[in-house]
């Protein structure tokens, strides 16, 4: 199939993918087990809202408006012995009275993983719908905005894919494939400083990975673990044909010190090549922008190379695993023509409590990001969502993974970057109360072909550093308060854009008046702070009714 009849497929399943993939595992297991299974787990509650939203816009202006907010959705979390699988999704209209226009928005995140063949072969798949606020740079702030803000873009983002691990005899073979598809709606106004140009904001891509490796451990026929592999990294951006193009070969040994401590090690072969055309031009050279606001691209263009390398990589560190619930890998090599750092590191020092670490170093896109996000959740967790609008947090509520998908959305740049950064997430539920905190600093190097609209881009940074929080509180068997809290420092490579920081909090209580029926009460702040444009923030408050199903 064609990439852009691929695009347009993929567009048009994305919401019934995320309405439907909770459910999905759970009829596959009923097919292939009639009967109950011990220890499964199903959790499906549907639910219609209806709630009158007050907001005050403290600064630049002073507005006070209102608005009727109805909303539909469901929360699911299905868990089996061969699949497992939670969702959030939710639709809400908005009913505006004097300079509130009326409006709908889908928001929703989902992720599963069916076993096709038990302990063999596993489908995964995931989506995300959600809204973010653009800043002039491309940068993005999750939060509750004004209802009418012009600012705000949709964001898509789905992926599926199969993942093998089996053996032959002692030789364990695994491989995975994974296809994603990401869209960004372009918002209707991003307010600019006096005298910039707009970014290119990105479109939509395709994301395709593949990788495979046949190997022994340790201690099977050779004391030492040996194994070969190879991937494949494939993006293709829609903003003017942009392309990455990752192949590469490795063979790996892994050396044990003693029971808990391993030296691992490989060395191999890899070719990269980033290219993209070039824009269409007016009778001045000036390159043309569509009525979207994004570059048009020049399809009849040569496709010209904005990085390439190729030759040996390598890496070394260690592996550590002292028990079931501790575990570290600190890598350092070279990959991309340079030195690279990547590591992880989790602890669960009881059920209770889960942390987690993430050193990354990848060549990708704005599409490739989200795709990467959403593989790292885990499959059983709860949404955690801003009381106010009904919009996703930075974080989900789990006790296992990587639990923070939209915590680092950073820049809708348009343009491929080497992307370097560290996460980190810390949750806990203990009884009546659950609480979790994230963060993380994400570097972007951006990457064009000389000669072409982008040429500008080339080299520019954009830095990230982002904090998410969320915490709940289960008063007495009728009641209960919640919070979250999320803010982000970003620093542009434009001088005219200068730094800037978006946040937003909300606290709510709720208490359900009779079965089914619960009514909540909530407040939140929002905003953005600039040092090139007048700052921004709003104050919000909400009373509403919830029936569940």
């Amino acid at each position: 199939m064609e990439t852009r009849a691929m695009v347009r497929t993929m567009h048009r399943s994305l919401l019934l993918a995320l309405a439907l993939l909770a459910p999905l595992p759970a009829l596959a297991q009923d097919a292939a087990e009639p009967e109950a299974v011990r220890g499964s787990r199903v959790d499906v509650q549907p639910y219609i809202e209806a709630a009158q939203v007050l907001t005050a816009e403290l600064s630049p202006g002073d507005d006070v408006l209102t608005y009727t907010q109805l909303a539909a959705g469901v929360d699911a979390m299905i868990a089996g012995r061969n699949s497992a699988a939670s969702a959030s999704l939710r639709y809400e209209r908005r009913i505006g009275y004097g300079e509130v226009s009326d409006g709908d928005t889908i928001t929703g995140i989902a992720r599963g993983s069916l076993a096709l063949v038990p302990r063999r072969l596993t489908f995964e798949a995931g989506a995300l719908a959600s809204q973010v606020r653009v800043e002039s740079g491309g940068a993005t702030s999750l939060g509750g905005f004004d209802a009418d803000d012009s600012s705000t873009s949709q964001i898509y983002s789905l992926y599926a894919g199969p993942t093998l691990q089996t053996n032959v005899d002692d030789l364990l073979v695994t491989g995975a494939y994974r296809i994603g598809y990401t869209r960004v709606e372009a918002p209707d106004a991003v307010v600019l400083t006096p005298g910039d140009e707009p970014v290119d904001l990105f479109d939509d891509s395709v994301t395709q990975q593949a990788t495979i490796r046949a190997g022994f451990a340790p201690g099977t026929v050779l004391p030492v673990g040996v194994g070969v592999g190879a991937g494949w990294n494939r993006q293709d951006v829609s903003n003017l044909d942009q392309r990455i193009d990752d192949r590469h070969v490795r063979a790996d040994v892994t050396v044990p010190v003693s029971r808990t401590l391993a030296l691992v090690g490989g060395v191999g072969y890899e070719e990269v090549e980033v290219s993209s055309r070039d824009a269409v031009r007016d009778t001045d050279g000036i390159p043309v922008i569509g009525s979207d606001g994004r570059l048009v691209t020049d399809e009849s263009s040569p496709r010209v190379i904005a990085y390439e390398t190729d030759g040996l990589i390598w890496d070394a560190g260690i592996m550590w695993r002292p028990s079931r619930r501790t575990s570290l890998q600190a890598m350092v090599g070279r990959r991309y023509g340079s030195t690279t750092y990547t590591g992880s590191f989790s602890y669960a020092p009881n059920p209770r409590t889960s942390l987690n670490i993430g050193v990354y170093d990848n060549l990708t896109g704005f599409g490739g990001v989200l795709a990467d996000n959403l593989s790292n959740l885990p499959t059983e967790f709860e949404a955690v969502r801003n009381m106010l609008t009904g919009d996703l947090g930075a974080c989900v509520a789990s006790l296992e993974g990587n639990t923070c998908a939209l915590g680092s959305f950073g820049s809708l740049r348009s343009a491929v970057f080497r992307s370097r950064g560290v996460t980190a997430s810390l949750s806990r539920s203990n009884g009546r109360t659950s609480y979790g905190i994230a963060g993380g600093y994400d570097r972007r190097a951006y990457i064009a072909a000389a000669g072409t609209a982008l040429e500008a881009v080339d080299g520019i940074v954009d830095e990230n550093v982002w904090l998410g929080a969320y915490a709940g509180h289960q008063l007495d068997r009728r009641s209960g308060i919640g919070a979250n809290a999320y803010v982000n420092w970003f620093d542009s490579g434009f001088d005219s854009t200068g730094t800037g920081m978006g946040y937003s909090a909300s606290l709510s209580y709720n208490r359900e008046i009779i079965a089914g029926l619960s009514g909540t009460a909530a407040v939140g702040l929002d905003g953005v702070a600039r040092d090139e444009l007048p700052d921004y923030s709003n104050a919000s408050a909400l009373v509403g009714l919830r029936y569940s199903f």
